[in-house]
Protein backbone atom coordinates (compact mmCIF):
# COMPACT_ATOMS: atom_id res chain seq x y z
CA UNK A 1 0.00 0.00 0.00
CA UNK A 2 1.32 3.45 -0.94
CA UNK A 3 2.06 6.15 1.63
CA UNK A 4 -0.68 8.36 0.16
CA UNK A 5 -3.25 5.55 0.54
CA UNK A 6 -2.22 5.00 4.17
CA UNK A 7 -2.59 8.74 4.86
CA UNK A 8 -6.00 8.88 3.15
CA UNK A 9 -7.36 5.83 5.01
CA UNK A 10 -6.05 7.15 8.31
CA UNK A 11 -7.71 10.53 7.64
CA UNK A 12 -11.02 8.73 7.01
CA UNK A 13 -10.66 6.79 10.29
CA UNK A 14 -9.63 9.75 12.44
CA UNK A 15 -12.06 12.35 11.04
CA UNK A 16 -15.13 11.13 13.00
CA UNK A 17 -13.08 11.08 16.24
CA UNK A 18 -11.85 14.61 15.53
CA UNK A 19 -15.32 15.95 14.66
CA UNK A 20 -17.06 14.30 17.66
CA UNK A 21 -14.73 16.21 19.98
CA UNK A 22 -14.79 19.60 18.17
CA UNK A 23 -11.14 19.29 17.19
CA UNK A 24 -9.60 20.21 13.85
CA UNK A 25 -7.55 17.75 11.81
CA UNK A 26 -4.47 19.69 10.71
CA UNK A 27 -2.49 16.95 8.97
CA UNK A 28 -1.68 13.26 8.75
CA UNK A 29 1.70 11.98 7.61
CA UNK A 30 3.30 8.58 7.22
CA UNK A 31 7.09 8.89 7.12
CA UNK A 32 10.19 6.78 7.61
CA UNK A 33 12.83 8.22 9.91
CA UNK A 34 15.88 6.05 10.37
CA UNK A 35 14.69 2.47 10.81
CA UNK A 36 11.20 3.43 12.03
CA UNK A 37 7.92 4.30 10.32
CA UNK A 38 5.81 7.00 11.97
CA UNK A 39 2.10 7.62 11.49
CA UNK A 40 1.58 11.17 12.74
CA UNK A 41 -1.73 12.90 13.29
CA UNK A 42 -1.70 16.63 14.00
CA UNK A 43 -4.83 18.04 15.61
CA UNK A 44 -5.83 21.37 17.09
CA UNK A 45 -8.77 23.12 18.71
CA UNK A 46 -9.77 26.60 19.77
CA UNK A 47 -7.41 27.57 22.60
CA UNK A 48 -4.96 24.78 21.72
CA UNK A 49 -4.97 21.01 22.09
CA UNK A 50 -3.61 19.39 25.27
CA UNK A 51 -2.10 16.03 26.20
CA UNK A 52 -5.45 14.57 27.33
CA UNK A 53 -6.96 15.44 23.93
CA UNK A 54 -4.04 13.74 22.16
CA UNK A 55 -4.44 10.61 24.33
CA UNK A 56 -8.19 10.49 23.56
CA UNK A 57 -7.55 10.70 19.80
CA UNK A 58 -4.65 8.23 19.97
CA UNK A 59 -6.59 5.53 21.85
CA UNK A 60 -9.69 5.80 19.66
CA UNK A 61 -7.63 5.82 16.45
CA UNK A 62 -5.40 2.96 17.64
CA UNK A 63 -8.49 0.75 18.10
CA UNK A 64 -9.71 1.53 14.57
CA UNK A 65 -6.24 0.97 13.06
CA UNK A 66 -5.95 -2.40 14.83
CA UNK A 67 -9.41 -3.37 13.59
CA UNK A 68 -8.69 -2.47 9.94
CA UNK A 69 -5.03 -3.60 10.03
CA UNK A 70 -4.04 -2.15 6.64
CA UNK A 71 -0.47 -0.99 7.42
CA UNK A 72 1.94 -3.90 6.83
CA UNK A 73 5.11 -2.34 8.33
CA UNK A 74 5.49 -1.84 12.08
CA UNK A 75 4.96 1.86 12.88
CA UNK A 76 4.77 4.30 15.76
CA UNK A 77 1.54 6.27 16.11
CA UNK A 78 2.01 9.87 17.30
CA UNK A 79 -0.80 12.35 17.94
CA UNK A 80 0.19 15.92 18.70
CA UNK A 81 -0.49 19.60 18.15
CA UNK A 82 0.95 21.15 14.99
CA UNK A 83 3.26 23.27 17.16
CA UNK A 84 4.14 26.94 17.02
CA UNK A 85 5.83 26.97 13.63
CA UNK A 86 3.05 25.02 11.94
CA UNK A 87 3.35 24.37 8.22
CA UNK A 88 0.74 25.82 5.91
CA UNK A 89 -0.40 23.09 3.54
CA UNK A 90 -4.12 23.39 2.88
CA UNK A 91 -6.15 26.41 1.80
CA UNK A 92 -7.78 26.58 5.24
CA UNK A 93 -4.28 26.93 6.78
CA UNK A 94 -3.49 29.84 4.45
CA UNK A 95 -6.87 31.47 5.08
CA UNK A 96 -6.41 31.28 8.87
CA UNK A 97 -2.93 32.79 8.55
CA UNK A 98 -3.63 35.91 6.43
CA UNK A 99 -1.86 38.81 8.16
CA UNK A 100 0.53 36.50 10.03
CA UNK A 101 4.32 36.38 9.71
CA UNK A 102 5.54 33.44 7.63
CA UNK A 103 8.83 31.87 6.60
CA UNK A 104 9.02 30.52 3.03
CA UNK A 105 11.64 28.20 1.59
CA UNK A 106 11.68 27.81 -2.18
CA UNK A 107 12.92 25.13 -4.56
CA UNK A 108 14.20 27.84 -6.94
CA UNK A 109 15.22 31.41 -6.14
CA UNK A 110 12.72 34.24 -6.62
CA UNK A 111 14.33 37.68 -6.98
CA UNK A 112 17.66 36.02 -6.19
CA UNK A 113 16.55 34.46 -2.87
CA UNK A 114 15.48 30.95 -1.87
CA UNK A 115 14.20 32.03 1.57
CA UNK A 116 11.64 34.75 2.25
CA UNK A 117 10.24 36.02 5.55
CA UNK A 118 7.23 38.29 5.45
CA UNK A 119 3.54 38.79 6.15
CA UNK A 120 1.05 36.59 4.30
CA UNK A 121 -1.19 38.86 2.24
CA UNK A 122 -3.10 36.50 -0.04
CA UNK A 123 -3.06 33.18 -1.88
CA UNK A 124 -4.81 31.31 -4.66
CA UNK A 125 -4.35 27.94 -6.37
CA UNK A 126 -1.20 29.10 -8.18
CA UNK A 127 0.57 31.58 -5.91
CA UNK A 128 1.15 33.00 -2.44
CA UNK A 129 1.71 36.74 -1.94
CA UNK A 130 3.68 38.07 1.01
CA UNK A 131 4.88 41.50 2.03
CA UNK A 132 8.64 41.32 2.51
CA UNK A 133 11.38 43.93 2.44
CA UNK A 134 8.82 46.70 1.88
CA UNK A 135 7.29 45.17 -1.25
CA UNK A 136 4.76 42.57 -2.34
CA UNK A 137 6.39 39.33 -3.43
CA UNK A 138 4.37 36.78 -5.40
CA UNK A 139 5.67 33.22 -5.02
CA UNK A 140 4.42 30.39 -7.26
CA UNK A 141 2.95 27.65 -5.03
CA UNK A 142 4.69 24.91 -7.05
CA UNK A 143 8.03 26.55 -6.16
CA UNK A 144 7.37 26.57 -2.39
CA UNK A 145 9.28 23.80 -0.60
CA UNK A 146 7.76 24.82 2.75
CA UNK A 147 5.88 27.71 4.24
CA UNK A 148 5.27 27.94 7.98
CA UNK A 149 4.20 30.43 10.59
CA UNK A 150 7.18 32.40 11.83
CA UNK A 151 8.01 32.09 15.52
CA UNK A 152 8.62 35.52 16.98
CA UNK A 153 10.48 35.67 20.28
Amino acid sequence: MKKTEIVERTERLVTPIIEENDFELVDVEYVKEGANWYLRVYADKEGGINIDDCVLISRALEAKLDEEDFIKDPYILEVSSPGLGRQLKKDKDFLRSIGESVECKLYQAADGKKEWDGVLLSFDDLSVTIEAEGKEVCLPRKNIASIRLAIDF
